[in-house]
């Protein structure tokens, strides 16, 4: 009885030692770190959590999304055909909408093509000047559009 008290304390304490050994040799965590506040690639090791975030596979987010720190919360873009993993463009005169409305003068809606996709107004022509009327996306504090942003656990 005595050996095997022995042989069960033993083996706790290698337990013990080899996690430790094993967290001490363990990647820092991405996020806090304020290098990784812009968005960057997604590292391979995140990729499997982005993919699931997106349910989409695991090329696709190695092609086509980014991740980014707010603080301690690892976020996730993942470009799709109309989403901008940039800042958000909150500009009330833009060239493209400018150009529009010379050419489409009265129009009631300018196309993205025109805009750009990180516009996050609701833009027509007034004659032949652009206007951009009321807020489409809401920008988060770091001036991204916040719902193209999702947290990645």
């Amino acid at each position: 009885m005595r050996l095997v008290a022995v042989a069960f304390v033993l083996a706790s304490a290698i337990a013990i030692a080899c996690s430790g050994a094993t967290l001490a040799n363990a990647a820092p965590p991405y996020c806090p770190d304020p290098a990784h506040a812009r968005p960057a690639k997604v590292p391979a090791d995140l990729i499997a959590s982005v993919a699931k975030t997106f349910q989409v596979d695991d090329a696709t987010v190695s092609s086509g999304a980014f991740v980014r720190c707010v603080g301690a919360k690892l976020m996730g873009c993942y470009v799709g055909a109309n989403l901008v993993c940039d800042k958000a463009d909150t500009r009330r005169s833009l060239p493209g909408a400018t150009a529009w409305c010379r050419d489409n003068p009265g129009s009631t809606g300018i196309p993205m093509s025109a805009t750009g996709h990180a516009t996050i107004y609701d833009w027509s022509c007034k004659g032949r000047h652009a206007v951009s009327g009321k807020t489409l996306m809401p920008v988060d504090a770091q001036g991204y559009i916040a719902e193209n942003w999702k947290e990645i656990r």
